[in-house]
């Protein structure tokens, strides 16, 4: 029998990886499959699989009727972690439960399907989250098969502080009812506080599955088990690691040329790199992974809040089963930053605005996104005053949410510690000056004071398993933090591939970020090429997608050969870039621009686009 004919469980990889694969091993013997397997064995060592379920080799009809299968697409983790738990609450109930990350779903086996939950999260302006971008356009597209025996429901995580608020969810929900599917429960729309929403919708869908399912359930004992990555860490946003910092450092500001040289502009952006201790911890992280944040809210942001409502600080509030005085809600417990549509509803009711309840009507979304943008709790207060007691503000105001900051080190290189890059948010609009909560929590920390931290995985944006790849990385301002780890992981671990570094700001002089380490690794070799772009030193403005534009040729030869391209950085300049990449492409292969979005479509299936963008 040839290695090909053995019985293997279906692969992950894309149909042409699978295909070379199988070609490749068609043949060899026991020697050969042995030095492949360890071949393959090393390359993975550092880079743990996603937790991706287990799939049995064959999914016949009748194993379909009794399963569930689970689907989730996610950014930071939330939506992920909602439907492990989703997973773990059937798996409770006796039901057989397939657990698949989104770009793991092998979409052709969707009509065979007979009871469907998706668990997905909106990213910025109504996007998919780069792990789902497959599978909606699948589900979008004219391949999608008609679904009249399926059943489903979906569970859609957001943030109302966006105008398209769970658009995604949304979009998925009418579109399985499109194909046919029959829709078990109303789509679930969670905000920042996940559980009051997900909790009841998980409870439902429980039930839904075992009515469902009945006696057409696989017994447990043939149940799908979801990989892990080891044991769990024993730190989350619950549960924070109170990190020591180490050292906090102001890296924008300076004038690196000299006095000698002129200052193009003022300085008015302030960038810290800061180093925390995890020793004893026993916290573990990759490059390209995030670090969440429990911040405590600045002093001012209290203030301003308690001065704008006339509320005494002192006084005792009960809420949720907890009594705390007013300032203390305040500072630990409650979003004063971002606001959301679910708060201004408040506000308009309480202060009897018509003015602000009309900005809520779905015909003026572009002048609601314009209000979250920039404004802050303080502003709303002012702009729209009501008649407000402790009670009422403590229970209109969101849970306070942790932040992820990008890792910006390797453990290769640093050892038990996390290294980040933070942009102190400050800014003045309408008559006032603004900061931002964890930012400026972070930013007035003393050396030695303690930082309640968690790692978030991002199992997307790694650098490639195949050490002699070359990566290129599109990271302007704060952007540059997880390349700056990556160019550490590969220097530490003498990959042989080369490193292609494009970073942008607004002036050389004050915001070039890790100027000197950039030319260190240049000349050390851990940095192979750096291109520059710096939007306001001269009269055009040069941002990073320009600088691509100008190395196209170059660029799409990397490409063509293997390499991984990574973006991190603010949607809109994520947007920007792919808008760039897409040029590139088409201009490269002929001008066939259909062509080019399938190329990228298909770098991003393969993991050789990636992108965490916020």
């Amino acid at each position: 029998m040839t290695a090909a004919a053995a019985t293997v469980p279906p692969s992950p990889l894309p149909e042409d990886r699978r295909v070379l694969l199988t070609r490749l091993v068609d043949g060899l013997d026991g020697n050969s499959l042995w030095w492949l397997s360890g071949f393959a064995a090393g390359l993975a060592q550092g880079h743990p699989p996603p937790s991706l379920a287990l799939v049995q080799p064959a999914q016949p009809a009748a194993q379909a009727a009794g399963r569930l299968t689970i689907v989730y697409g996610s950014q930071t983790g939330n939506a992920r972690r909602s439907a492990e738990q989703l997973a773990a609450e059937s798996e409770a109930a006796g039901l057989s439960v397939r657990l698949l990350r989104a770009d793991a779903y092998p979409t052709r086996e969707l009509a065979g399907e007979r009871l469907l939950y998706v668990v997905i999260s909106t990213q910025g302006e109504g996007d998919p989250p780069d792990d789902a971008i497959g599978f909606v356009e699948f589900l979008n597209g004219r391949r999608a098969p008609k679904l009249p025996e399926l059943k489903y429901a979906v569970l859609g995580l957001g943030d109302s502080s966006y105008a398209d608020f769970c658009g995604i969810g949304r979009k998925l929900d009418a579109r399985l009812a499109e194909l046919g599917a029959q829709r078990l429960q109303a789509l679930g729309e969670a905000d920042l506080d996940i559980d009051t929403v997900a909790t009841p919708w998980r409870a439902k869908a429980v039930a839904d599955a075992r009515e469902t399912l009945g006696n057409a359930a696989v017994p447990a004992a043939s149940n799908v088990t979801p990989l892990r990555h080891g044991q769990a860490s024993a730190w989350s946003a619950q549960h924070p690691f109170n990190a020591e910092l180490l050292s906090r450092q102001l890296v924008s500001g300076r004038d690196f040329k000299g006095p000698a040289f002129a200052v193009q502009a003022g300085i008015d952006k302030r960038v810290h790199h800061l180093e925390l201790s995890l020793e004893g911890s026993g916290l573990q992280y990759e490059p390209g992974d995030a670090l969440g944040i429990i911040h405590r809210n600045p002093p001012r942001l209290v203030d301003s809040i308690l001065a704008a409502t006339g509320l005494d600080g002192d006084a005792t509030v009960e809420h949720d089963g907890h009594a705390r005085p007013l300032a203390q809600w305040l500072a630990e417990h409650r979003e004063l930053t971002r606001i959301s549509r679910p708060l201004l509803a408040t506000v308009a009711e309480r202060g009897g605005n018509a003015e602000l309840a009309a900005l809520l009507e779905p015909a003026r979304a572009g002048e609601l996104a314009a209000v979250f943008g920039d404004h802050q709790l303080v502003d709303v207060l002012q702009r729209w005053p009501a008649d407000w007691d402790a009670a009422a503000l403590v229970a209109a105001l969101r849970p306070a949410a942790h932040r992820l900051y990008s890792i910006a080190s390797s453990r290769k290189r640093v050892g038990e510690e996390v290294h980040l890059t933070v942009d102190e948010l400050a800014y003045a609009a309408h008559g006032r000056d603004h900061l931002g909560a964890a930012s400026g929590f972070l930013a007035a920390l003393e050396e030695g004071a303690p930082v309640p931290v968690f790692v978030e995985p991002n199992e997307r944006f790694r650098v490639p398993a195949d050490a002699s790849r070359d990566i290129i990385m599109v990271g302007p301002g704060t952007g540059v933090a997880p390349f700056r780890g990556f160019v550490q992981e590969r220097a530490e671990s003498g990959a042989a591939g080369r490193n292609w570094l494009f970073f942008g700001a607004r002036h050389f002089n004050s915001e070039f970020l890790y100027q000197v380490e950039w030319q260190e690794a240049l000349q050390k070799k851990e940095l192979h090429r750096l291109d520059l772009a710096f939007s306001r030193d001269q009269a055009e403005k040069i941002y990073v997608q320009h600088r691509l534009r100008e190395q196209g040729r170059e660029l799409y030869d990397w490409l063509q050969n293997g390499a991984h391209f990574y973006v991190c950085g603010a949607i809109g300049m994520g947007k920007d870039v792919h808008a760039a990449l897409l040029e590139i492409v088409a201009s490269h292969n002929g001008g066939d621009a259909e062509a080019a979005t399938e190329y990228l479509s298909s770098l991003q299936r393969e993991g050789r686009y990636a992108r965490d963008v916020y």
